[in-house]
């Protein structure tokens, strides 16, 4: 059953009977699954990845930055409550917990450098226990969500033949 979920995950735009071909199982199981994960909230949401650099006449308009956050951890609950207080805000749109020197990484939204610069000074840094803030403007995607948007090189092998 993993398998359906890592098709999907690489291209949610199958249909079930193709998924079905492609697994060896039966079309009514696998809608049957895929209805029942939805249902459950396993499956969240099916989207596109779009490269909005290649959109001829589209202005990206939203910066992207990655905010890594220092948090002191409270008894019981550790750095949860902090991450979900974090996750309401509408910029949000990730927080991971991670190791290293942050404990909380974020990826946030914003019309511009100032929107994503007020965000971290009047909402995220005056949140209880976030006692420090690293923010890493997104300077340009070059793969996103496992999509390579860079050109591929041409291959430039010599043919060969019998």
């Amino acid at each position: 059953m993993r398998e359906i979920l890592e098709l999907l995950e690489r291209d949610s735009t199958l249909s079930h009977d193709t998924i079905a071909t492609m697994t060896g199982l039966p079309v009514e199981e696998v809608t049957a699954q895929i209805r029942a994960w939805e249902a459950a909230g396993v499956i969240r949401r099916y989207k596109a990845v779009v490269n909005w650099d290649a959109v001829e006449g589209a202005d990206a308009g939203e910066v992207m930055a990655f905010i890594d956050v220092a948090v002191l951890p409270a008894r019981g609950v550790g750095f949860d409550d902090v991450a979900q207080r974090i996750s309401r805000f509408d910029e949000v749109r990730s927080v991971y917990l991670v190791s290293g020197g942050h404990d909380l990484r974020c990826t946030v939204v914003g019309s511009n450098i100032r929107a994503v610069s007020d965000f971290v000074s009047r909402k995220l840094s005056t949140i209880d226990r976030v006692q420090a803030t690293s923010t890493h403007f997104v300077l340009a995607t070059h793969k996103q969500d496992g999509d390579n948007f860079a050109e591929p090189e041409p291959d430039h092998r010599l043919p060969v033949t019998p």
